[in-house]
């Protein structure tokens, strides 16, 4: 194996999710392992401007495969967005010869590395870190698995307070843009109405299906609402269910960044480590500028300009599913 690049940088950029620690574990331990210097950039680019930089070595990511957030921090820099932030940025790595550089985050961590990559030609490679599931390429993204199992927890909870007293619930889970973790959380629970960005179930629709279920007596019913869907989250979903439908108990609770935190799952952890391990192979072998994802169980490396045009959509027939099972 030709090495392309000597050291590298590892930084961790926009929101956290469980399992970056797992990412940067096996990037540091990997390049550690093919003999590169490793340095890890605090707060990610903004860390990057302010020379928050570190070498580091195997006793650094020891004992952090378990933990959720990440170690080397997160941050937004709104400096980075100019050209003069990006050029202190990247001063900063040439002083310590980085070489090549992997990136944890999202869609704008990867603008962020597509801009390095083309005006300084800066070899980079992206890891999908976020808890929506939202970058095309891949089937997961690190943090996802373990942010859906935290909302199914929390929702199981509820349905058993609204079972015991015949009420209706309106959840509302993480995903302005995305609705992945209403989706998955929702069919996972038996929620009875599931509302997303990219599916725009109108409320009008879910009056119509509660009333139905109203007449047979059934009073126990959930709604699951990603934070982004157009009618403004689980409150004014609410509001509209209480003028409408006045004779249900209507409760709401939003889960927040409780599905940010805690231990990553056992998926999490793997896939974070499978690609950790083969962002640092893909700079050794020359592979530059992509996202490392996983697509029916195999590695598969997407362009990063591709990953931020693309957007990952929704199977036809998902929604077709939920009303099937809920009825």
């Amino acid at each position: 194996m030709s090495k392309t690049v000597t050291k590298i940088g590892v930084l961790t950029s926009g929101g956290d999710s469980p399992g970056m620690n797992a990412a940067i574990r096996a990037a540091v331990r990997t390049a550690l392992y093919y003999g590169l210097e490793v340095f890890g950039i605090y707060r990610g680019y903004n860390g990057m401007i302010e020379d928050e930089i570190v070498q580091m070595d195997s006793r650094s990511v020891a004992n952090i495969i378990q933990r959720g957030g990440t170690i080397l921090k997160t941050a937004r820099s709104k400096e980075f967005y100019n050209e003069e932030g990006r050029k202190k940025a990247y001063a900063n790595l040439v002083k310590r010869g980085i070489d090549g550089l992997v990136v944890i985050g999202g869609n704008g961590s990867f603008t962020g590395a597509y801009k390095l990559s083309q005006e300084f030609g800066l070899p980079c490679v992206a890891l999908p870190g976020t808890i929506d599931k939202d970058l095309y390429g891949t089937d997961f993204t690190i943090g996802f698995d373990t942010a859906v199992n935290t909302a199914v927890q929390c929702i199981d909870k509820i349905r058993d307070t609204a079972d015991a007293h015949d009420r209706l619930f309106i959840v509302e889970v993480m995903g302005r843009h995305a609705g992945y973790i209403a989706l998955h959380s929702g069919i996972a629970t038996g929620a009875e109405n599931i509302l997303i960005p990219e599916e725009e179930t109108t409320i009008e629709e879910v009056i119509a299906s509660l009333s139905e279920k109203e007449k047979r007596k059934k009073l126990v019913n959930l709604v699951v609402v990603a934070e982004g869907h157009s009618s403004g989250g689980a409150n004014g979903v609410a509001e509209i269910l209480k003028a409408n439908l006045p004779n249900l108990d209507t409760r709401v609770t939003i889960l927040g960044h409780i599905q940010r935190g805690g231990s990553p799952t056992c998926l999490d952890r793997l896939i974070a480590s499978r690609m950790g391990y083969h962002a640092v192979e893909s700079l050794l072998e020359g592979r530059h500028n992509v996202m490392v994802g996983i697509l029916n169980n195999a590695m598969h490396y997407t362009p990063i300009e591709i990953a931020i045009r693309e957007k990952q959509r929704l199977g036809d027939d998902w929604m077709k599913m939920v009303k099937i099972l809920a009825s």
